[in-house]
């Protein structure tokens, strides 16, 4: 076996795709000394380099269980006018991460709220930051198996390493106390340490309706809305959108007639 085809075992031994993939290139171009070995080394390394990030990249975006890869260009702002769309686009520059904000969105079913929590999520995945989307409902069954088991901590600790917690559909379902307790655990242990994006569907004041407990309910508000972004989504939703325009084009049809 010839000294070029060792090394291309080797180079998919060591799982060198790029290097591999480029190598005869590099190698006529070195013959041809249109590039010097050094320079062709450099180059080869990068690629390989730039493929390890691709692969990081997407392993955190694949990790972050996101229910879709919907990012900001799929939010349609003028469907939703009562959104601050600069405001909304300034988190793509991940600042908040810096201070552990967290950011909230109030709205109805269907006006978008978890469409943005995605899209904030999805950049900051795609920067290599540790994220998680979760729906309440899941997070505190998670949390109540970990507490039956005696394993709540290391489970809480799970929840506490991501950068960003993205919790999906706060009062959608009722909430038990020890689910309230629980979930006050993970949102005090997270507090002032990590992102939290919070997406519900009941106003604050309701929230005492929700955990059944209105000092539990104000400790979780207290912690969540200190250092936080409010959005409060005022709007149609968007699975109905189609229906309702189909709808007014029947009846602009049927008056016209």
């Amino acid at each position: 076996m010839s000294n070029y085809n060792k090394l291309l075992n080797n180079l998919e031994t060591l799982k060198l795709i790029k290097v591999k993939e480029n190598i005869d290139t590099y190698i006529d171009l070195i013959n041809s000394k249109e590039k010097d070995i050094v320079d062709s080394l450099y180059e080869l390394t990068n690629l390989e380099i730039e493929l390890m990030d691709e692969k990081s990249i997407l392993g955190c975006v694949r990790t972050a269980n996101f229910p879709y890869k919907k990012g900001f260009e799929d939010f349609d702002f003028s469907f939703q006018p009562s959104i601050n769309k600069e405001k909304i686009l300034d988190f793509k520059n991940l600042r908040f991460l810096e201070n552990h904000e967290n950011i909230i969105f109030i709205g109805s079913p269907g006006v978008g709220k978890t469409n943005l929590a995605t899209a904030i999520g999805l950049e900051a995945a795609k920067n290599r930051h540790l994220t998680y989307f979760t729906t309440c409902n899941d997070l505190i069954a998670n949390l109540k198996k970990a507490h039956h088991e005696n394993r709540l901590e290391i489970r809480l600790k799970h929840y506490c390493k991501y950068q960003i917690l993205i919790i999906d559909e706060v009062g959608f379902l009722p909430i038990d106390p020890l689910g309230a307790n629980l979930l006050f655990q993970l949102i005090n242990k997270r507090y002032e340490k990590s992102t939290t994006i919070i997406t519900t569907n009941i106003s604050f004041e309701k929230w005492t309706d929700i955990f059944g407990d209105a000092v539990l309910a104000n400790a979780i508000l207290d912690r969540l809305l200190h250092h936080s972004h409010i959005f409060v989504i005022n709007g149609r939703s968007y699975r109905t959108k189609d229906i309702l325009d189909i709808n007014s084009e029947i009846n602009l049809d049927t008056n016209c007639a």
